[in-house]
């Protein structure tokens, strides 16, 4: 039964209203590295001091992503959205205003904030807006597009935007979709309540697992400058885990947790954030280092960069948009999503092959068909695994937690791909190897530890996810105490 009180059509429209809000999100994200050069030049950054316009906005999402989530589920998911695209919006503007290094900065964070806040909970809405099972496939198969493209389709904004006009544009272009967003999402998208402060506000706990992810976040990105054995990276390193360990160790013990911890005994919940942690590393290795390897090896442009990975995009989109509602209902979530990681790993030992003097339609059009299938079938798939084990009260959670995932997962996965990467090119430029040859030899490396953390995540999906029908992951949305679940299988599979 539906819980929701809007039309259908309307529904529908607010599903694409939150998802441009997402992808306006995910586009910051890359759309940034583009213009890096460009901000570099017109504000005067050394070279060390440009990777904070980066690592400020990663540091506050990632740190904020579980605590928006389940603020969403105490307060309203809705509120939240609308708080984190007006937060975002705003501090887009000053972005574009920025004149100096420190304003960048500064106005990163806060629009890393308010981008933490708006996407920890459009899952969590989405699930609960489409409670259906076949309705529920397809609407998360266009947010699934949406979050796995919208990095492809940054670099090629990224690109255009800043070639066409000027950095400060990356930024002035949120300020009319985020109040179009806003003003629509507040017709469109059902305002619920929330359980209520009174079910989990753990003050101290919140400011437990922020400090702690935010300073997670912090150690990964240092680890390019300091190095993985440094006194700072090792000392910090503890202390985030620490405070992270010491979170979890309260939520089993206070009555009223922030993050209830009943949500990982689906094995679904917990596998499905195993494997995005690790998806993100071999993903990043095809997306960062593929964009590098077409600047530093082959010449390319940004905004051929940006045209190379179209394909993909659009095949990704084609799978999520067209054709994943159907594949999920009929072979479930878990063999779909084996299936597009089985693609993604054969685009990463694709990558293998590239050589100094690549030739697009013979050494990356193939790996961009393999990418774009393999995303396109297996995050969708991902997103309803990792939704699966959620009742209505911990959706925002479950939601904010599988972006957490994907976040802290791809902060060290790029960590350790640039590292692994730039010591593999000194190594091979210490030999006499060309600066092409080394660049090129540094990334393949990087690709093989890529494939190998995909192998892993392959190894996770099929160890330790269980198969499930779609109708009883909807059961396991609304009542499972009393909805019967679909062909004899648990609506939670625990572990």
């Amino acid at each position: 039964m539906s819980t929701s009180t809007v039309s259908t059509d309307n529904r529908w429209i607010a599903l694409y209203v939150l998802c441009v809000g997402v992808l306006m999100i995910v586009l910051d994200a890359t759309v940034v590295n583009v213009a890096l050069p460009s901000i570099k030049e017109d504000l005067d950054f050394t070279q060390s001091n440009l990777a904070w316009v980066v690592n400020a906005y990663l540091i506050a999402f990632g740190g904020l992503l579980l605590l928006a989530g389940r603020l969403g589920d105490l307060i309203g998911h809705r509120r939240i959205f609308m708080w984190g695209l007006a937060v975002f919006t705003g501090a887009s503007l000053l972005c574009g205003l920025a004149q100096t290094q420190e304003m960048l900065i500064a106005a990163r964070f806060i629009q890393g904030g308010g981008g933490a806040m708006a996407s920890a909970v459009t899952l969590g809405m989405i699930v609960t807006m489409f409670p259906e099972p076949r309705e529920q496939a397809k609407a998360i198969g266009v947010y699934g597009f949406v979050a796995s493209a919208g990095g492809s389709i940054g670099l090629l904004v990224g690109g255009v935007l800043t070639d066409a006009i000027s950095w400060h544009w990356i930024f002035f272009v949120n300020v009319p979709i985020g109040l179009a967003t806003a003003l629509l999402a507040a017709r469109l998208v059902e305002s619920r309540p929330g359980i209520g402060l009174s079910e989990g506000a753990d003050l101290p706990g919140a400011v437990l697992v922020t400090s702690g992810l935010m300073l997670a976040v912090y150690t990964i990105l240092g680890v390019d400058e300091h190095g993985w054995t440094s006194a700072q990276t090792l000392i910090l390193g503890a202390v985030a885990i620490g405070l992270v360990a010491i979170f979890v160790l309260r939520q089993a013990r206070i009555e009223k947790p922030l993050m209830p911890l009943r949500l990982f005994h689906s094995r679904n919940v917990s596998g499905a954030n195993i494997v995005i942690a690790l998806l993100v590393v071999g993903m990043f290795g095809i997306f960062f280092l593929g964009a590098l390897y077409m600047q530093l090896v082959l010449g390319y442009s940004p905004l051929e960069v940006g045209l190379a990975f179209l394909p993909g995009s659009l095949l990704m989109g084609l799978m999520s948009l067209g054709f994943t509602d159907r594949i999920n209902m009929r072979f479930g979530p878990r063999n779909v999503l084996i299936t597009g990681l089985s693609f993604l790993l054969v685009a990463m030992l694709l990558f293998l092959r590239t050589p100094v003097d690549g030739n697009y339609l013979t050494d990356l059009f193939p790996t961009m068909i393999f990418f774009g299938f393999g995303a396109g079938v297996a995050f969708p798939a991902l997103m309803m695994l990792a939704m699966s084990g959620a009742t209505p009260q911990d959706a925002g959670l479950a939601s904010g937690l599988v972006n957490t995932a994907g976040q802290v997962g791809g902060a060290i996965g790029l960590a350790v791909l640039a590292t692994i990467s730039t010591e593999r090119t000194d190594s091979l430029l210490a030999e006499g190897k060309s600066m092409a040859e080394a660049l090129n030899g540094g990334f393949h490396l990087a690709y093989v530890v890529g494939a190998a953390a995909t192998a892993v995540a392959i190894l996770t999906a099929v160890t330790v996810m269980r198969s499930q029908s779609p109708a009883a992951m909807a059961a396991a949305h609304g009542e499972p105490a009393q909805d019967e679940p679909a062909q004899g299988e648990p609506a939670y599979d625990h572990a």
